[in-house]
């Protein structure tokens, strides 16, 4: 029973780290699969495929090396002096992308909820500040109650959507992009979202003693990732091309559910966004803990402050930049990840 717990906890909090903002409101999977038309039922199998098998192989590593954070797992992948400057890019990477998360979410509390800016900025951190003094536990224990949240809400779109004249689309859409384009996005989705996700997997590798719980909660993480993009893929084709107009696509389907659950929906959109950002600040904790030594609260706090003064200005020209150049380093990344000969080494 408790290992069964555990492999819940790991795979909820898989699919959580992925599973942001960008997921949420639908533009990722608009950009990645339903442009694509009927191509993207087969590239979203090819994606979940990498997701069970990359993420599960990552986690298994970090046990297996003991690492402390992802940079132990670069410096294994790319050796030292390469392995140091990629998580250090990575670092930058993280800071970035939380900086945005963080003001997206001083945004559902100011266009949604009828409150001030600052006051879900100061929300998020704070809450996020208490929940990281639980450390790892207190990442698996807020995932294991978002997601399954976001899971009820996926069916209750797929069972909306079963029911409207273009519920099929998805399986005959056609699509002007290039065939190499379709099979490109899911690569690069992917790897993106794994080499992302290495900050708060690593950790969650490395704390756990069995590689039967790793693996299996790798694997149901990986396929709850696919249900999830299978699920956002087969409603918004339903409303193709008009959707696409729309800055938040899966918020204009959610609305035709009633208030209730677009309320609800709206809710989903900041705890993922808090979910995310909760888990990436703990995995840029616990690597800038093995360059910088003082307590690892001082360094959060650090985080979270460079967070918030970043999130006045926007990132959004810096990001422009950094994204397709991570997004190049992602691949090579996964890359480097598949080709690895692992062995078993025993612990305890």
């Amino acid at each position: 029973m408790k290992n069964a717990v555990k492999v819940l906890q790991i795979a909820f909090t898989y699919i959580g780290t992925v599973v942001g903002a960008g997921f949420a409101t639908g533009q990722e999977i608009l950009q990645f699969f339903t442009r694509y038309g009927k191509w993207g039922v087969l590239t979203i199998l090819l994606s979940t495929v990498l997701f069970v098998w990359l993420g599960t192989k990552m986690m298994l590593l970090a046990r297996d090396i003991k690492a402390a954070s992802y940079e132990d797992l670069n410096r294994r992948l790319f050796g030292e002096r390469i392995g140091r400057a990629l998580s250090l890019f990575t670092l930058i990477v993280l800071i970035g992308v939380n900086s945005v998360m963080l003001a997206g979410a001083g945004s559902v509390f100011m266009e949604h909820l009828g409150l001030h800016y600052q006051t879900g900025l100061w929300i998020t951190l704070i809450f996020t500040y208490l929940l990281l003094g639980r450390g790892i536990n207190g990442v698996l224990q807020l995932n294991s109650i978002v997601v399954p949240m976001m899971l009820i809400l996926s069916l209750a779109i797929i069972s909306n959507t079963a029911g409207t004249p273009g519920a099929t689309r998805f399986l005959t859409m056609e699509t002007d992009s290039a065939l190499i384009a379709a099979w490109t996005a899911p690569l690069m989705y992917a790897a993106f979202n794994l080499s992302m996700a290495q900050a708060v997997l690593v950790p969650i590798g490395s704390h756990t003693e069995s590689r039967r719980v790793i693996v299996l909660g790798g694997v149901l993480g990986g396929l709850g990732v696919g249900f999830m993009l299978m699920a956002g893929h087969f409603a918004l084709s339903a409303y193709m091309p008009g959707i696409v107009q729309y800055e938040i696509p899966m918020g204009s389907i959610a609305q035709q559910l009633g208030t209730t659950i677009q309320l609800i929906y709206v809710l989903l959109i900041f705890m993922e966004i808090f979910s995310t950002f909760v888990a990436d600040v703990y995995g840029v904790t616990l690597q800038l803990q093995q360059r910088i030594k003082v307590p690892p609260m001082l360094i959060s706090v650090t985080i979270l402050f460079i967070c918030y003064i970043t999130s006045q200005f926007g990132f959004s020209s810096l990001l422009s930049v950094l994204y397709p150049v991570f997004g190049l380093f992602s691949l090579l990344w996964a890359l480097m990840l598949g080709l690895y000969r692992q062995k078993e080494t025993p612990r305890g």
